[in-house]
């Protein structure tokens, strides 16, 4: 068995992210894509490449531009995709922005309703964060 491409686990990641900040399953995607949920955790961990028309497909579905897939990712993961590095495939690492704790950290914020009560816990994270350095 292969190693994933960086930029599949890349493009992966950002479907999970979004995906989940939509507060969406697996399943529900799977079921708007005519995939199973199973295919839906092989592309989210990269395992298998999304197609171009699929890929377009899933930019509707998740209401993002295809590019949103591609934002974010770092030069060492394209350098590696194209093999101009001897850097280890299995030292990649998932964006901090894609863990489940962050996603459900967004969303739980932005369903503060009162926007200066949105302000005050955003100053108090930002506080709290200055205060573990």
């Amino acid at each position: 068995m292969s190693t994933p491409d960086p930029i599949d686990i890349h493009v992966g990641s950002r479907v999970r992210m979004r995906r989940t900040l939509l507060g969406m399953s697996q399943e529900k995607l799977g079921n708007a894509l005519g995939l199973t949920f199973q295919q839906i955790q092989k592309y989210e961990r990269g395992a298998n490449r999304i197609g171009s028309s699929r890929l377009y497909k899933l930019s509707h579905i998740l209401d993002v531009p295809v590019g949103y897939f591609f934002e974010d990712m770092q030069a060492e993961t394209v350098r590696r995709a194209r093999g101009l590095s001897d850097t280890n495939p299995e030292t990649f690492e998932q964006d901090q922005l894609a863990k489940r704790e962050t996603l459900e950290l967004v969303r739980a914020y932005y369903k503060i309703s009162d926007p200066k009560v949105r302000k005050k816990t955003f100053e108090l994270v930002k506080a709290v964060a200055q205060s573990g350095k």
